[in-house]
């Protein structure tokens, strides 16, 4: 609560300033109003073409078009503050200062050899993974599913107390209760034998969850702890958090998926329903992926605290079997012009053949990636999407619903579950392709946040997520228009409005 209120307060004098701009021009510059106002009619637009003209979503463009033309001074102030992602270079310069260019090893190119034969149009998804985001295709070796954080976290902790070498925790969300405090006791245990455990947590995301004094504890036990992008005052890199998710040991084994650390993750407490959510356990060379982003955000945001950067990577594994198929694990930046994920799900939507079973907790993507779910559903491909039957946002939940009937005219089948809120991320395909990470489908995470994501091409994980979601959608609703979802003119009237401000939340 401290946390909260003290970042309250940093954020005060920007409304002051604000609200004496305001007092200014109504008290003292009344005579030249019609001066200012074709200034700031001129100002907007600029703004207006500098924005048309941009590379970026377009329902993104048209919230900013909407704002700089009502209130012109303030809309292309906040634009400028929040909306241009010119602010991220304060994040681009940490990150680039650390970055190496990735040397493929024998073992990951052998894998592209062998999956362009096998497959050449799903070979060139997984190349233009590699070419954006700088990480290889491996043979996957294995990829342990967990279709509940109940089941995900004793994985967690049997190789916690296997560790040898270092501990690498990285989430959006970390909580002080029976989940966080007990990996704590054990990491605090592994300092003592020599492992070197680091810790780091998004500032923003846990806010209300972890507060300076956690910290402090964590270094008093010898477990280094940072925070990504501290929220110390308002800024342009703001709404660029790092919704990560991973737990990497030893350079052997990496942990992700849609899980935090905390309680209502693993359904120790019960805050909407039960808690279904998704993760994976991964072996092998890939591992060598979630080592190497873990180890450039440290060493990037580390810089300017007691922190020591992460020494070189640990050897490369031994190449693994390629008869469980191949992943490739990345993770997506807004500091990149491509936006990665969300060009991987309107391709792999494109490619779809049969089936294209997704699980997101909010669902408001963009136009584009709109447009495929409608393309693939339109062409006879059996498009699902399963969404929580109880929000934690309501009011996101309900932008959610305003994607509902466009999806659900084009023949896109929606589920929401019964029993409680989901938070998994992941996706599987015709048997063939699938992904799991912290993506989900809408504007924040497509295109604003660091997320993390592996796709796996005829792996068996993929067996067990169509089976997971196939059962959970049996404990679920489906949704149809004209009975649980209106589409009346007052219905519709309100989904206009709401999908104009999506890209908010």
């Amino acid at each position: 609560m401290k946390k909260i209120i003290r970042r309250v307060f940093i954020i005060l004098p920007a409304i002051l300033l604000q609200s004496v701009w305001i007092y200014i021009l109504a008290q003292w510059l009344a005579p030249w109003a019609a001066l200012i106002n074709t200034a700031l009619s001129v100002l907007s637009c600029i703004f207006v073409l500098y924005i048309i003209t941009k590379q970026d979503e377009g329902t993104y463009k048209i919230l900013w078009l909407l704002v700089i033309l009502t209130f012109p001074l303030p809309g292309a102030a906040l634009y400028v503050l929040f909306g241009d992602k010119r602010t991220t270079k304060p994040l681009r310069r940490k990150l680039n200062a650390v970055w190496e260019p990735f040397q493929p090893s024998e073992c990951s190119l052998n894998a592209g050899r062998e999956l362009k034969e096998r497959d050449p149009r799903m070979a060139q998804t997984f190349q233009y993974i590699q070419d954006a985001t700088g990480f290889p295709v491996y043979p996957n070796e294995t990829a342990q599913y967990y279709p509940l954080g109940d089941q995900l976290f004793p994985a967690m902790l049997e190789d916690l107390e296997q560790a040898e070498q270092f501990i690498f925790v990285e989430y959006f969300i970390v909580k002080p209760g029976v989940m966080w405090n007990t990996m704590v006791e054990i990491m605090a245990r592994k300092v003592s034998q020599g492992v070197v455990v680091r810790v780091l947590y998004d500032d923003l995301g846990s806010i209300s969850t972890y507060a300076d004094d956690n910290v402090r504890e964590l270094w008093k036990k010898g477990i280094q702890c940072i925070p990504f992008n501290p929220l110390i005052f308002v800024k342009g890199t703001l709404n660029y958090r790092d919704h990560r998710k991973m737990l990497v040991i030893d350079g052997k084994v990496a942990f992700s998926g849609g899980v935090n650390l905390s309680d209502e993750y693993i359904n120790q407490v019960e805050k909407f329903g039960h808690w279904k959510d998704i993760g994976f356990r991964l072996t092998g060379p890939a591992v060598q992926s979630y080592t190497r982003m873990f180890t450039e955000f440290w060493n990037a945001f580390a810089a300017e605290s007691r922190a020591k950067e992460c020494s070189a990577l640990p050897a490369p594994l031994p190449e693994g079997r390629t008869g469980r198929g191949f992943v490739i694990s990345y993770y997506d930046s807004p500091l990149r012009s491509q936006a990665v994920s969300n060009e991987i799900y309107i391709d792999l939507l494109s490619q779809a053949r049969r089936y294209a079973y997704f699980f997101t907790p909010y669902l408001m993507p963009g136009e584009a990636l709109l447009n495929a779910f409608v393309r693939a559903a339109r062409r006879g491909v059996d498009v699902r999407i399963l969404m929580p039957g109880i929000p934690d946002k309501k009011l996101v939940f309900r932008m959610s619903h305003s994607f509902y009937p466009v999806l659900l005219e084009a023949g896109v089948k929606i589920y929401e579950y019964t029993p409680g809120f989901v938070h998994a991320k992941g996706c599987v395909m015709d048997d063939v392709v699938g992904t799991i990470g912290t993506v989900n489908l809408d504007y924040r995470s497509l295109f604003l946040h660091f997320e993390n994501n592996s796709l796996f091409y005829k792996a068996p994980i993929l067996d067990e997520i169509k089976a997971d979601f196939l059962d959970t959608q049996a404990r679920c609703r489906e949704m149809k228009l004209g009975e649980n979802v209106k589409v009346n003119f007052r219905h519709w009237m309100l989904d206009g409005i709401l999908r104009i401000f999506a890209p908010l939340c």
